[in-house]
């Protein structure tokens, strides 16, 4: 009944090259890399979702190839503590993922020495933060702002710049420095380890693990699109690398902020050096992610798909306020740069026909068989809810005329809500669903059969016809479905 999902990206293939390629660029250099992992190293689900054959923890696990040479630092911006920053993916603060990535590189048997706390201001929180750290056994240093940077190239560059930085002591040839998200100070603290080390006559490199944009890709590739639509908060853009054109004479594709801060390493690796081990921004990568890509027609078709799910997603931030109507007409220049219109997301239609023919708010599914599944609003369960049942039944070969919950379980929650925790809503969502279903299942054979087909969910495609709440937006994010909504809030009651 579910068909398997092609993939056009060979992870084996990744794993294997991506190692040897760090292991040559460590050799370069010596004695130890500095290496900048950016985007995310444990839970990429953006790579995974529009390189279809990529495994969300596939950076974590090339890592483990190399866990025997390897550290990691973890870097988190001070400011960011003091100012509760949250990571959009997970609905954390970025202090609280620090810890999150502590115990998930522990738990895998990887080393990691230190967190750096960047922009150090002897803020309040970010001295409570490093006494929870400490607590924990981890050495925790400090890095502070210095004026003028990245420009003030001599300042940097002295006792009173890198030199006022605390030293990171690493005992390792692989030095992984990885962050909650952007705007940590990555790169600034690699190039801080730099200036230390050369003063104590280390031989130590840097390098940049960067998976997007992928450069040897072309520019207008939809891989590289979808790459600018999921960093349109961030104004990235994608560009020819000019300082590779004019050192090799071949195409190669950036973004804008490494390009516009390249000539400033340049200097600093100069400073350090004496001169530098590089003539572009993309000599400094070591991704090799492009090299992997086994089907094109199937990343690209993957690509659109996010690019589309990427408009939506900012409709509904514009909608809650939290999108500018700029970055909106960012994406929306995406969709054509990429050829795509929002008729092409197979859920949107039938969702909004069962909204059409119910008159209340509605969803749509669509499975890896090409079925669609559709949800309504009854007086029992939201039509999230219901769509997820009516999946699950799917899923479970389940006549659908039977019931997997009786009301007679349903009606109690209902009336907990309504009469005792002062909802106004009384239909369950996603999640008091799915905790309805799992004791349904001690006594059901149906409903046990039903929570037995949950993974098959991951995956698929959703469309509600109005924005979700928190909780059904979390719900769907746990079981891996990719949702996108109309911009558009339901009634209270709905």
């Amino acid at each position: 009944m579910q068909e398997h999902i092609k993939t056009g990206f060979d992870n084996d293939l990744y794993l294997k090259t991506q190692s040897e390629h760090i292991r040559e660029r460590i050799s370069h250099f010596g004695d130890k890399l500095y290496l900048e992992f950016g985007g995310k190293l444990f839970d990429d689900y953006h790579a995974s979702r529009v390189l279809p054959g990529f495994m969300p923890d596939s950076k974590l696990r090339m890592l483990l190839q190399l866990k025997d040479d390897a550290e990691i630092i973890i870097v988190i911006n001070s400011a960011d503590i003091e100012k509760n920053k949250v990571r959009s993916d997970l609905g954390i603060t970025y202090d609280v993922d620090v810890i999150r990535l502590l115990g998930i590189f522990r738990k895998f048997g990887l080393y990691v020495s230190s967190v750096v706390l960047t922009q150090y201001e002897n803020q309040a929180s970010a001295d409570a933060f490093r006494s929870r750290l400490e607590s924990l056994g981890v050495k925790v240093y400090h890095h502070y702002k210095i004026s003028g940077y990245p420009s003030n190239i001599p300042l940097i560059m002295s006792d009173e710049g890198y030199g006022k930085n605390d030293f990171v002591e690493t005992s390792r040839h692989l030095v992984v420095v990885t962050a909650p998200g952007p705007g940590s100070g990555k790169m600034a603290t690699c190039l801080s380890q730099l200036y230390h080390e050369h003063k104590r006559g280390i031989n130590a490199g840097y390098a940049k693990f960067e998976t997007f944009p992928i450069w040897n890709l072309p520019l207008r590739h939809p891989v590289n699109i979808a790459y600018e639509a999921a960093t349109s908060d961030l104004n990235d853009v994608n560009m020819i690398d000019p300082f590779h054109l004019e050192a090799y004479g071949k195409t190669t594709v950036n973004y804008n902020r490494d390009v516009e801060i390249f000539p400033v390493l340049n200097a600093m690796f100069e400073s350090i050096f004496g001169r530098s081990p590089y003539r572009s921004p993309t000599d400094m990568g070591v991704n090799m992610a492009g090299n992997c890509i086994v089907d094109d027609d199937v990343v690209s078709a993957a690509a659109k798909d996010e690019i589309i799910r990427r408009y939506y997603i900012g409709l509904c931030g514009r909608r809650k306020g939290q999108v500018s109507d700029e970055e909106v007409y960012k994406l929306e220049l995406l969709m054509k740069q990429a050829g795509v219109t929002c008729e092409e997301r197979k859920v949107v239609a039938p969702a909004l026909a069962k909204e059409q023919a119910t008159g209340n708010p509605a969803a749509a599914m669509e499975l890896p068989d090409g079925t669609i599944i559709t949800g309504k609003t009854s007086n029992l369960l939201g039509a999230s809810s219901a769509l997820l049942l009516n999946a699950l039944k799917y899923f479970g070969g389940i006549d659908d005329a039977n019931l997997l919950m009786s009301p007679h379980v349903i009606e109690p929650i209902q009336n907990l809500k309504v009469n005792h925790l002062g909802n106004n809503n009384p239909r369950l969502h996603t999640d008091e669903t799915l905790l309805a279903l799992s004791i349904c299942a001690n006594t059901s054979e149906d409903a046990k059969k039903a929570m037995e087909q949950l993974s098959k969910l991951r995956g698929c495609e959703v469309h509600s016809t109005v924005i979700l709440s928190a909780v059904d937006e979390r719900t769907f994010k746990r079981l891996g479905v990719n949702l996108t909504c109309e911009p558009k809030y339901g009634t209270p009651e709905s």
